[in-house]
């Protein structure tokens, strides 16, 4: 039986057309005792893309049928763009890049997230137009959103997500009890037709929107993120206890009487990395960073690895975190907890006082912590030099002091070869115990924060070097060089504030970015500047080739230090080991290559939809808390501009906020897209980036999660000219009555005349009628 690659390589060099399966069948000489096994692998083809399946039930090429294969992301106003994929073993057209628009009446069956084949109608100077011709996978078997019932007594559910632009039908009786207003999860029974949108029944009502949790609940559920483990994981979990047993040491390198310390935040509830470090003879540093090794209890097709894979990384809210592995792992058997035995994988590296690592091991390890130390108590002793604390931790003081030492040789290291810091302030958020905002501060970095964040760096990259020079298949995270059409609109960007990355070649190094970062730090423009560089900068990503670390200047990266909440360095821990272990039999390489392309599709997607999730959650809560601040004035500072408006983020609680043109009244704004500001006609009032702005809370879209702004100077403007204009028109009002109450002379003169001329126009009027009759 021919497999579906040798298929796919038949239908490409003899079918000439689309054509039936069962003629596909024929024309490749399928006996009939394979035929059903045959069908199965056309319908595997057609399921993945690589083959399409027209009206009339032929099956064919795409790419020979003008068509593309990609994701549909339908915009607001109900248009949508076709994302062709890339990469998919040759098969998408060499025109991937370009997006396919499709027009609202040309979506068919598919709605926002489907996987969909599009065919290309035309191409026009804006770009390729194309019409859907079938949905290859839904992204949307369930969706969130408000229960509502209409004045027929009939219900639907408005889709919390704004790109799906049509209601959901709920059949009377399949509402679940839900009471209009309600949040629901509705699943979809029969999707959407030309004449009719998607219809389907409640399965999970939520609650009210307002109520504590629900607004978490509803993210996880429209992005489609597993909630709940298994039974048969938490079995798993339960199964393994809470004890490292001896035949879970045996053979494994003996850390026990090494001083061990965890450095974590206050709240950390488990602990995934601990640290060693000593001074050598020759005055190297021998660093130690040991991993809890999570592949020693989860094994390649578990319950538990089945479902990890699924998330592919844990998820955090504000108030609450959807894990990877269950509790009884994460906080248990995996968390490096102290004075008890935790087996890990460790790497260890000698470091020079250049910071380069001239000689690393790794192995399976067991440790016992000596100290579960905090980021504050670490940084009351190296930069506080608290007495309290120094005299409670005093035998770990040298420890610390030495790791002080060793950050600054490596942070140096970074820097001489162009890694790019962004150092930005980002926004935590302080909750109440039924999880509402009471207030929003900058989270706080200090040097402990930074002393673990570098140890973790080198350890990644002395793992992806390890792997590299072993020539094994194995999961990289790669972060590519920009694209130099998205450089040159960079330097666009910033010319005009008086900036550059001053490029000395065709070359695109990360030092031209870490300049400009350095250059930038602390005025005006830092944040406006920084994010316009980071959408310039290719995503990172993972994937089976070492392509480098662009904003690290690495020249290979792997994730080695978090396997509890990172499925890809669960994947190279399990590497790791094989190799240690002499397991990467010819066979064994051989599935490693056809595994790992597909694992990096998967934990890339799946950190994307964590991300998304946690962005779009917190930004929902950030408008809720402004809810309160109606009318009330803050200080902010320009971080966008665009023709319909000003971006302002309000400095007290880096809350993101528009000032739309419609409320900047005083004048007629004029976009200037070189110069990235507003101008006004006839003030030439000029709001640019980085610019300092008084602003007012006008009013909170609940709907569109934003918070709507106005200038207070424009604000204070316009009220002063309508209260003139108020004056004005009193002053008229009161005169006129005044005059009609006494008029004189010149009003009697008037009313004179109006008589006198009504007189004269009736005389002239009978004057011509008695002409007319005569």
């Amino acid at each position: 039986m021919y497999s579906q690659t040798e298929i796919l390589a038949l239908v490409r060099d003899t079918i000439t057309h689309p054509a039936t399966v069962k003629d596909v069948a024929r024309i490749l000489r399928i006996p009939r005792e394979e035929a059903p096994a045959f069908r199965r692998q056309i319908k595997i083809l057609i399921a993945e893309g690589h083959l399409v399946q027209t009206r009339g039930n032929r099956v064919g090429l795409p790419e020979r049928m003008e068509l593309m294969v990609g994701r549909l992301q339908v915009n607001q106003g109900g248009f949508g763009f076709v994302i062709p994929e890339g990469g998919v073993k040759g098969l998408v057209r060499a025109s991937r890049d370009v997006d396919v628009y499709v027009a609202a009446q040309q979506m068919g069956e598919a709605m926002h997230g489907d996987r969909v084949a599009v065919h290309v109608e035309r191409r026009t100077p804006k770009g390729l137009e194309g019409r859907i011709v079938s949905v290859l996978e839904r992204r949307h078997a369930d969706v969130v959103g408000r229960f509502e019932v209409d004045r027929e007594g009939l219900g639907y559910v408005v889709p919390f997500d704004r790109r799906i632009a049509t209601d959901v039908h709920v059949p009377t009786g399949r509402s679940l009890s839900a009471k209009s207003g309600e949040m629901v999860v509705v699943t979809i029974a029969e999707w959407p037709r030309p004449d009719r949108g998607p219809v389907g029944h409640v399965s999970e009502v939520l609650g009210l929107v307002e109520e504590p949790g629900v607004d978490t609940q509803v993210v996880i559920r429209k992005h489609g993120i597993p909630h709940l483990h298994s039974p048969a994981a938490v079995a798993e979990a339960a199964a393994l206890g809470g004890v490292v047993r001896e035949e879970d040491i045996a053979g494994r390198r003996d850390f026990r009487g090494v001083t061990t310390v965890t450095i974590d935040g206050e709240h950390a509830r488990d602990f995934d990395d601990a640290i060693t470090i000593e001074r050598l003879p020759n005055g190297h540093c021998w660093l130690g960073v040991h991993i809890a090794d999570v592949s020693h209890y989860v094994s390649e097709g578990s319950a538990l690895d089945e479902d990890a894979y699924a998330r592919g990384t844990s998820v955090y809210f504000p108030e609450r975190a959807v894990h990877m592995f269950p509790a009884e792992l994460a906080t248990g058997l995996c968390s490096l907890n102290p004075n008890v035995d935790r087996v890990v994988q460790s790497c260890l590296m000698e470091v020079d006082q250049s910071g380069t690592v001239v000689r690393h091991e790794i192995h399976d390890g067991v440790i016992r912590s000596d100290a579960r130390m905090t980021y504050t108590a670490v940084a009351a002793i190296l930069t506080d030099r608290d007495p309290a604390t120094m005299a409670n931790y005093r035998p770990l003081v040298p420890m610390f002091e030495l790791m002080h030492t060793l950050f600054h040789v490596l942070l140096e290291r970074r820097h001489r070869r162009g890694s790019i810091d962004f150092d930005l302030p980002e926004a935590e958020l302080v909750l109440s115990e039924f999880g509402e905002i009471e207030e929003i501060v900058a989270t706080e970095r200090n040097v402990a924060h930074r002393i673990i964040e570098e140890f973790m760096l080198l350890a990644n990259e002395t793992v992806a070097a390890h792997l590299e020079r072993s020539d094994v298949p194995a999961l990289f995270r790669v972060h590519e060089s920009p694209d130099r059409s998205k450089v040159d609109d960079f330097e666009a960007f910033v010319a005009p504030l008086g900036h550059s990355l001053a490029l000395d070649g065709p070359e695109i190094h990360p030092r031209h970015f870490q300049r400009l970062v350095e250059r930038i730090r602390g005025t005006p423009e830092e944040r406006p500047v920084a994010t316009m560089m980071l959408r310039t900068m290719q995503k990172a990503r993972y994937d089976e080739s070492s392509l480098g670390h662009f904003g690290l200047a690495a020249d290979h990266y792997a994730h080695f230090t978090s396997p509890i909440r990172r499925y890809p360095d669960l994947i190279v821990h399990r590497l790791l080991r094989s190799l240690r272990m002499g397991e990467i039999t010819a066979a064994r390489r051989a599935e490693l290559h056809d595994d790992i392309p597909g694992m990096a599709v998967q934990t890339s997607a799946m950190e994307r939809r964590a991300d998304e999730a946690e962005r779009e959650l917190l930004q929902w809560k950030k408008v809720r808390f402004m809810a309160s601040k109606v009318g009330e004035e803050f200080d902010g500072y320009v971080v966008g501009v665009a023709p319909f408006g000003l971006f302002i983020e309000l400095v007290e609680h880096y809350v993101d906020g528009l000032v739309h043109i419609a409320s900047m009244a005083n004048d007629y704004y004029r976009f200037d897209e070189e110069q990235h500001l507003l101008r006004g006609e006839h003030t030439k009032k000029v709001y640019r980036l980085g610019d300092a702005a008084r602003v007012q809370v006008v009013r909170v879209n609940m709907e569109r999660r934003q918070v709507e702004l106005g200038l207070t100077e424009i604000l204070e403007a316009v009220r002063r000219e309508d209260r003139k204009g108020s004056v004005r028109a009193a002053s008229r009002t009161k005169e006129g009555k005044r005059r009609a109450d006494r008029p004189g002379r010149r009003e009697r003169a008037s009313e004179t005349s109006v008589g006198a001329a009504g007189t004269a126009k009736k005389a002239t009027r009978a004057r011509r009628a008695s002409k007319r009759r005569r």
